[in-house]
């Protein structure tokens, strides 16, 4: 029992931020999912990074969107960080890429625009992801995409980069100025979802790579691998890979390119 009010369940998933599981909310009577959050409060500079998790959960929960899980509640409870969240009964999109394949390239638009959606919202709330990719959305029933793990990203350090599964994982969908330490902002989370849209058009990560360092090189130096059968997503996904942010196209731009993408055109239109 977790602050005398969630029941928990199921374990739903686990990696090296945390550990989610199924929980029922006694006081509303309702099924929810509970992240316990993998990190010792007590530490001075884990402590720091909790605090920073805590302040973007709570932006985050402040949002109302489709595409946006829905955050419920922050709770302490020994010396550990839980995010109470909407339960979403459906795969993430890594899996369903995983048991499927790859999705058309008008598939992958039509989730990018909804996707493109919830970070605009998002970023209007002062707040940034930090860490897209394919594992960290889920699917709902009707095959409509929501955005999970707001403000994890921020427990991380720069040696965990190279160092646990869960951040190996995540390295080919991090912008290179996150990894280089540079200030990131709003074009940071759009160089994630070009990395994300050409991992789920051709199911490849475009910076895949057998080492975290070498994945790390890769992103900060090397060209995206872009398959063929993304077809018209090819000048998207190039333009949001720019390594400039200044250089990537606006969410307005990008809104555009994918909306012809969808609409089944075979050419996404002008873009830087």
């Amino acid at each position: 029992m977790i602050a005398g009010r969630y029941q928990l369940g199921d374990r739903l998933g686990r990696g090296g931020m945390g550990t989610v599981w199924r929980a029922y909310d006694q006081m509303l009577a309702r099924e929810v999912a509970a992240k316990e959050l993998h990190v010792a409060s007590d530490h001075h500079e884990h402590h720091r990074r909790l605090r920073r998790a805590q302040r973007e959960a709570r932006t985050v929960a402040r949002l109302r969107h489709p595409h946006v899980v829905g955050v419920h509640d922050l709770v302490e409870h020994d010396d550990r960080l839980w995010i109470v969240m909407e339960l979403i009964d459906g795969p993430s999109l890594a899996r369903r890429i995983a048991d499927t394949g790859p999705l058309a390239p008008r598939h992958t638009a039509a989730l990018g625009l909804q996707l493109l959606g919830a970070l605009e919202a998002v970023h209007a709330a002062g707040a940034l992801h930090r860490d897209i990719k394919p594992a960290n959305i889920l699917l709902r029933g009707d095959g409509s995409a929501v955005l999970t793990d707001f403000g994890i990203a921020a427990l991380e350090d720069d040696e965990s980069l190279t160092t646990t599964g869960e951040l190996l994982g995540s390295i080919g969908y991090m912008a290179p100025e996150r990894l280089t330490a540079e200030e990131v902002g709003p074009p940071s989370d759009l160089w994630s979802l070009g990395a994300t849209l050409s991992a789920v058009a051709s199911g490849v990560p475009p910076f895949q790579r057998p080492t975290g360092a070498a994945a790390l090189h890769a992103v900060t130096f090397a060209d995206p691998v872009i398959p063929e059968r993304v077809g018209p997503l090819r000048p998207i996904i190039q333009a949001l890979l720019n390594k400039s942010p200044a250089q990537r196209p606006s969410a307005a731009t990008l809104r555009a390119a994918l909306r012809r993408v969808a609409d089944g055109a075979d050419d996404p239109g002008p873009l830087p």
